[in-house]
């Protein structure tokens, strides 16, 4: 999805409730995961952010569970940029189980992310190098 790569991950116990259902606060968390992931691998994730005293925070979050994921399944994230402005980004993620051939949608939905100073507490603007991470895999509609 416009550059940024799937991530893959187990559900493990701890993900879930006393049924072995994931959490619904385990979604959200695997979206940032695939974000970060991406970021970092491009570069202009949590490290260098930190370098500059800046940190990556989630402004909102907006999900829709379609059907349970269960331990151990494995599941498989991917996250597109919809927006990029001056001072947050969205991204919108989708998480996937593959099983017997089938792929089945768990959960969907986006992730407002922000920078935050570190020394002051407030939100600062997008970082150039990063601001342009994100709008070189921005989503593009098709006419």
């Amino acid at each position: 999805m416009n550059g940024l790569r799937p991530v893959v991950r187990r559900v493990e116990h701890v993900d879930t409730d006393a049924a072995g259902v994931v959490h619904f606060s385990r979604y959200a968390s695997l979206m940032e995961t695939a974000i970060l992931e991406n970021l970092e691998s491009l570069g202009q994730g949590v490290t260098a952010l930190a370098d500059d005293g800046l940190d990556l925070a989630v402004a909102e979050t907006h999900l829709k569970y379609h059907l349970p994921a269960r331990f151990p399944d494995e599941v498989s994230i991917t996250v597109r940029v919809d927006r990029v402005g001056g001072a947050s980004c969205r991204l919108h993620g989708e998480i996937h189980r593959t099983a017997d051939g089938e792929t089945a949608l768990l959960a969907s939905g986006d992730l407002v992310l922000c920078v935050v100073d570190r020394a002051r507490g407030t939100v600062a603007p997008l970082p150039a190098p990063l601001r342009q991470t994100l709008r070189d895999r921005l989503t593009r509609a098709t006419a």
